[in-house]
């Protein structure tokens, strides 16, 4: 039994028998002593008053003197007030370290038949353009929530919905039909994405120059400046037949339809690189153009159920008023659909094709609102999870250089992005001499491994809802809260796990209870035994930036702990061993925290 659990059975114990009550056990609070006082772990207890009818002091004077008597657990006790410090005895802490050597995820919950199914929705990208630095930080957030909750106890459903139609992406093929010239990435050798991406921006630059024409034009007519510039845009000869196209595709026109699946099929291969590269992927992949249809659907039912209402113009609508909230629109007057229709209807096919318990939506802050009135669309719509459904909100990723604007060309391509940090980490690893006897294959794959972990630390490692600026110079540094910092200190460890092969020094499946351990050890001990507390918060406040935490926390002490100890040149043959089995842990815990993070570690640097 793990020591919190052997403290809290025998705190309640103690208060049933010193005054005569039964106490739940989420009364027992215990947390990590503060360092100024003596002890491993405090016992508030402040909730027992009640109970006790007695002082702080004198409550916690005789709740110590039972644990004491009879929780093998504690040694010895102080008194702080209201606070019971309770110091550990060493054959409890070798006990911990020892189920900690047992099991290989320690720290985590296994899935069950009977586990909760989350299905956790990120990435979402637009057909019309390559992937970019927003994309990462949304593809980052969303695999590391998916193996977070997936640590939690949870079966974990990743799934992807792609916009894969509208009018945006009417212009990228129009402006391949105007300037393209037949072009294909194999013709061109450009990645599928962003040949599809050269041409939204090249349709924008021609709308933008066919605009400031009318606009003239229409300033020379009599119309002022705000006038002339709307109805420039609405008369651009440009965007009239891009609508156009629209229709048509609406419509079903072979043609097309099948240039728009011929050039999706493209950005769709360029994605499933860059998804490769970013080490994430989905076990189902939704489609906008076949989710639209479906939300129509549930909105006319909605209608019939007079759920929602027609104005006189044939438009459907939401009424949210008695919510707070305004009027929602669902479906225009010409029938079409909007997106809040497209995710009513990619909900529905959701919850036909998996039994969903929990929804989370992984997606930027500015749609805020869009998911406070979704959810209470699916709420009334019958959806069993809709009004709980999570919206894992976060905020914008800048460069230094500034934001960034797809249609202007202007954006941080995440291939591009990736490539660099691959590139920085190859030649700053070069110049730190961490290649030393290595063939160019290794040194490339590690670069790759370090180059990644920098980036998706960086990105994690901050509070998803707030906005953060990506510095790829700060990120790759070996020292300081970085991903190559604990990299580095993992190898590390595997160095030291070959040499005491090579000594042939075996480690036992368990430590005797008599196994030697400093103050230091006891604090390394206590710091992996967090791990779980650490998994558990990062899950039910979905935030990955716990895991970062924690796991540069316990870098920090391992490092402290190896610079003030020897390890392999310990004086006694036990404190060798002891010390082997904790640096030994410590890597798999590292290991399997930032696996958490999708972050790769090297055996060697």
């Amino acid at each position: 039994m793990k020591i919190e659990d052997q403290i809290c059975s025998s705190a309640i114990a103690a208060v049933k028998e010193l005054y005569g009550q039964d106490v739940p056990a989420n009364l027992v609070q215990l947390q990590k002593t503060k360092d100024t006082f003596e002890g491993n772990l405090t016992l508030v207890v402040f909730p027992f008053l009640r109970i006790s009818k007695k002082k702080p002091e004198d409550t916690a004077q005789e709740v110590g003197e039972y644990l004491q008597n009879n929780c093998k657990a504690v040694e010895k006790f102080n008194v702080v007030k209201g606070f019971l410090n309770l110091t550990i005895a060493p054959a409890a802490w070798v006990e911990l370290l020892n189920d900690i050597n047992a099991d290989p995820l320690f720290g985590e919950k296994k899935v069950t038949e009977n586990s909760p199914l989350v299905m956790i929705e990120y990435s979402s990208p637009n057909t019309n353009k390559p992937l970019h630095l927003g994309h990462v930080r949304n593809n980052l957030l969303g695999w590391s929530l998916a193996q977070i909750m997936a640590a939690n106890g949870n079966k974990v459903i990743k799934t992807n919905i792609v916009n894969d139609r509208g009018i945006h992406i009417m212009k990228s093929m129009l402006a391949w039909i105007k300037w393209g010239e037949g072009c294909t990435p194999e013709s061109t050798g450009k990645k599928g994405d962003h040949l599809i991406g050269d041409f939204y921006v090249a349709f924008d630059k021609h709308y933008k120059e066919e605009c400031a024409e009318l606009e003239k034009k229409f300033i020379a007519e009599g119309l002022d400046e705000e006038a002339a510039k709307k109805k420039a845009e609405e008369e651009s000869p440009l965007i009239q037949e891009a609508h156009e196209m629209l229709v048509k595709w609406e419509a079903g026109d072979p043609e097309i339809r099948g240039l728009w699946e011929k050039m999706n099929n493209w950005v769709y291969a360029g994605f499933d690189e860059t998804y490769k590269a970013m080490g994430v992927s989905f076990d189902k992949i939704y489609y906008e153009s076949n989710t639209y249809l479906e939300g129509k659907k549930k909105v006319e039912e909605g209608l019939a159920k007079n759920l929602f209402f027609r104005k006189e113009d044939g438009s459907v609508w939401a009424d949210l008023t008695n919510e707070g909230l305004d009027q929602k629109l669902l479906l225009r007057k010409d029938g079409t659909s909007v997106y809040m229709t497209q995710d009513i209807g990619t909900a529905d096919l959701r919850f036909k094709d998996f039994p969903i318990d929990k929804m989370i939506y992984v997606v930027g802050n500015e749609q805020n609102y869009h998911f406070q009135v979704l959810s209470i669309l699916l709420d009334r719509l019958g959806f069993k999870w809709g009004k709980d459904l999570v919206h894992f909100s976060y905020g914008m990723v800048n460069l230094p250089s500034g934001k960034m604007k797809s249609r202007e060309g202007t954006v941080v391509d995440a291939d591009d992005l990736i490539a660099s940090m691959v590139d920085d980490a190859r030649k700053t690893s070069d110049e730190l001499g961490k290649f030393k006897d290595m063939s160019e294959e290794e040194k490339n794959e590690i670069a790759r491994i370090v180059g990644m972990g920098a980036l998706k630390y960086f990105i994690l490692k901050v509070d998803a809802r707030k906005n953060m600026m990506f510095n790829p110079a700060e990120s790759i540094d070996f020292n300081g809260n970085t991903g190559p910092f604990i990299q580095y200190t993992y190898a590390r460890i595997r160095s030291i796990m070959r040499k005491a092969a090579d000594q042939n020094i075996t480690l036992p499946a368990s430590l005797s209870e008599n196994a030697p351990l400093n103050e230091k050890e006891i604090e390394l001990v206590q710091k992996m035994n967090a791990f779980g507390a650490a998994v558990e918060d990062a899950g039910n406040n979905y935030n990955p930036g716990g895991i970062a935490n924690y796991c540069y926390e316990l870098t920090k002490d391992f490092n402290q702990f190896y610079h003030d100890y020897s390890i392999l040149n310990a004086e006694k043959e036990e404190e060798k061993v002891t010390r082997l089995v904790i640096a030994d842990n410590v890597a798999k815990i590292l290991k399997n925290g930032m696996a958490l993070l999708g972050i790769e570690v090297p055996e060697r640097m």
